[in-house]
């Protein structure tokens, strides 16, 4: 099964929370989900052991230099002497907030990609080719052929990696209809918590483990800023609460990225306040460079796009 299909199902972490696991205890009583903070801790220590006791090769592909793999092996023996990926200068980290929980997410740059090129943002859409593996290092699934992701519908440590890289300065077509990008496209790998991955509900039919660290090596090739919903807001910025997710729904008290509680969150509403007016005849889009203006017509505080009370109904 093919890691784009896995890809295609939102994976909401909350959800996963609040919900049942599909396998259960063999008398019909749901299994409960492990504590997420317990499992990151868990999942930390096997990934920092990895990365201690497993050093990484880039190995050229010359029969398609557009999926050049990284490849893991244990040092012991003849590999002795090897570097462990903890100790290269190509490893970094950041830290990432899901549901109240904060990751460590380790990442090793091979290649940043082209300078003159944009780096994506979290929400946006990316042309990629992948490998994943497992903390076993087993290969899960790989796509040579580039892919188009839609990084909001991708796993959260996936879509954290693609900001680190930029794309290709172009590409040639060859004979067959094919395309071969320059080779300056970015190259990297992330190392994924379960917590920033599947968590409890690996995909059906793959060899994902619940609660198992994965680690995805990727090359992005192009990048495209995205406005899912066409209201001339760029998905990015329709992050309301600031925590590099589009999709928090309304909840309590919480409206999340859903500023008119209606369901759908902002990247997705094209009214985001509900008053009949589309949001994008509440903003100004400047021609000459695209920059986006928010007016604040009755100056409450609130731009018009997410102020419900503005315009007034005249019936009123």
């Amino acid at each position: 099964m093919k890691l784009m299909k896995f890809f295609v199902v939102l994976f909401v972490f909350l959800g996963l929370l609040s919900s049942c696991s599909s396998d259960d205890d063999g008398g019909g009583n749901a299994v409960e989900l492990r504590d997420p903070e317990e499992v990151k801790i868990e999942n930390q220590a096997e990934i920092e052991a990895f990365l201690e006791t497993h050093f990484f090769e880039f190995v050229d592909n010359p029969q398609n230099q557009n999926f050049q793999k990284f490849t893991f092996d244990t040092i012991a023996g003849e590999n002795s002497d090897k570097t462990p990926i903890m100790e290269s200068d190509l490893l970094a980290s950041k830290q990432v907030i899901q549901q109240d929980v904060e990751y460590t997410l380790y990442y090793l740059i091979q290649r940043e990609g082209n300078p003159q090129e944009r780096k994506p943002t979290f929400a946006d859409s990316t042309l990629v080719t992948f490998e994943g593996i497992t903390i076993d290092n087993e290969t899960f699934d790989f796509n040579p052929n580039p892919v188009w992701f839609d990084l909001p519908q991708t796993v959260r440590g996936f879509y954290e990696l693609l900001p680190e890289l930029r794309g290709s300065s172009g590409f040639v077509e060859n004979g067959d209809g094919t395309v071969t990008f320059n080779d300056d496209f970015g190259i990297g790998v992330v190392f994924v918590p379960s917590g920033l991955g599947f968590f409890a509900t690996p995909p059906i039919g793959s060899s994902i483990k619940r609660y198992q660290p994965i680690i995805f090596a990727v090359q992005l090739y192009k990048s495209k800023e995205a406005d899912h919903d066409q209201d001339g807001i760029p998905s990015f910025m329709e992050d309301m609460n600031g925590n590099r997710r589009v999709d928090d729904i309304a909840e309590g008290d919480d409206t999340g990225d859903d500023t008119d509680r209606d369901g759908l969150p902002n990247y997705l509403d094209r009214d985001d306040d509900n008053d009949s007016v589309l949001t994008i005849d509440e903003i100004i889009i400047n021609e000459e460079d695209g920059s986006i203006e928010f007016p604040d017509s009755n100056g409450n505080g609130t731009p018009d796009y997410l102020d419900d009370t503005f315009p007034e109904d005249d019936n009123s």
